[in-house]
């Protein structure tokens, strides 16, 4: 499909720069094939049943936007994926100042050399620490990652420390947050487990490449950057029994839904999974994992608003969004959410 299709107009000033006061009472718009209701993220547990399986990315946000320099030039880094043993993954700014063997000093001890450059202001680099000592430096030296469109309009701020992370992280790897879990609370989780509704985390660690653009013209033509995710064998186990007792799966963000799509193979059953993937999803796609997802409102031409827009259906999403648009829904990273029912099985139940 053409990229274009995929565009619509956003008002600058609904893109939020902060959450709603309190998480859960974000906006929650519930999208049913050609329905929408205006709801409340603390209306979720109305939406779903006894028995039904809520699946939330337990990853953890490290600081991972770093300032240094290389001689006497300023040099901006985002780490987007840990390779192992201090060697990561990152965007430079500006790139091309960087050569193959540069040294990158930034604040305190901490320092990295360039091992290779890839496309895009992609390099590769290896620090001088590792494990526990980089995670103690970046937490020194970094600052949290958050988005573009939030950073170029206030200073990143202590708020944010608290802000930008979900209530049950706990896995550190990611370089932007699963912003659909940024909406539970304690009290939410209670209600939905006061309800008869389970709940399983698996670990997908979001990195920046989601935040860059599509710069092909067709969706063919564009490749996605790999993020690493773990799904375990008793979480795999619990997806299969509720598929089979007749539950629902529930992805909570579409970092879920990716590595769920990953480990599911085409008759349905997913598997423990250990490795990065690189899925890129557009309408077309059949889905194996999920019937609902809950996930927050994104960039026009995004490879995000194409995965909402194959789950629910194209023309669903456009109404969707220009609803949302009309009645001042905040977007993006800190905006409100919604909950989408997956188009191909509202279609079969009509038929029943």
């Amino acid at each position: 499909m053409k990229v274009d299709q995929f565009d619509f107009e956003l008002p600058k000033e609904l893109i939020a720069i902060r959450p709603a006061a309190s998480r859960d009472g974000a906006r929650l718009l519930v999208v049913k094939g050609n329905d929408q209701t205006d709801q409340t993220v603390s209306n979720l547990p109305d939406h779903l049943s006894a028995g039904d399986l809520m699946i939330f990315n337990d990853t953890r946000v490290i600081p991972a936007r770093l300032k240094g320099k290389r001689r006497d030039a300023k040099i901006e880094i985002t780490l987007h994926m840990n390779m192992g043993g201090g060697v990561w993954k990152a965007f430079a700014k500006p790139a091309k100042k960087l050569k193959p063997d540069d040294i990158i000093n930034f604040d305190g001890s901490l320092e990295a050399g360039v091992v290779s450059k890839g496309d895009a202001g992609e390099v590769t680099m290896k620090f001088n620490k590792s494990g526990d000592d980089l995670r103690e430096a970046l937490n020194i030296a970094g600052v949290m990652p958050l988005p573009p469109y939030i950073a170029s309009q206030r200073p990143i701020d202590d708020r944010d420390k608290e802000d930008y992370q979900t209530i049950y992280s706990q896995n550190d790897g990611a370089v932007a947050a699963p912003t659909a879990g940024l909406h539970f609370t304690k009290s939410l989780q209670s209600q939905l487990i006061e309800k008869g509704i389970k709940s399983a985390y698996v670990t997908l660690h979001v990195g920046a490449g989601t935040f860059l653009p599509v710069k092909a013209d067709d969706t063919d033509d564009h490749k996605m950057h790999a993020e690493y995710g773990e799904i375990s064998d008793s979480v795999a186990k619990l997806i299969n029994e509720t598929r089979n007792a007749g539950g629902k799966i529930v992805a909570v963000g579409t970092t879920s839904l990716r590595l769920l799509e990953s480990a599911t193979d085409s008759s349905g059953v997913t598997r423990a999974y250990r490795d990065a993937t690189e899925i890129f999803i557009t309408p077309g796609y059949k889905f194996r994992s999920i019937d609902i997802l809950m996930t927050n409102f994104h960039l026009p031409k995004s490879t995000l608003f194409m995965l909402v827009s194959a789950f629910a259906g194209f023309d669903n999403m456009k109404k969707a969004y220009k609803h949302a648009i009309e009645n001042n829904y905040r977007f993006y990273s800190y905006g409100d959410s919604s909950l989408l029912f997956r188009e191909d099985q509202l279609f079969c139940e009509d038929q029943l």
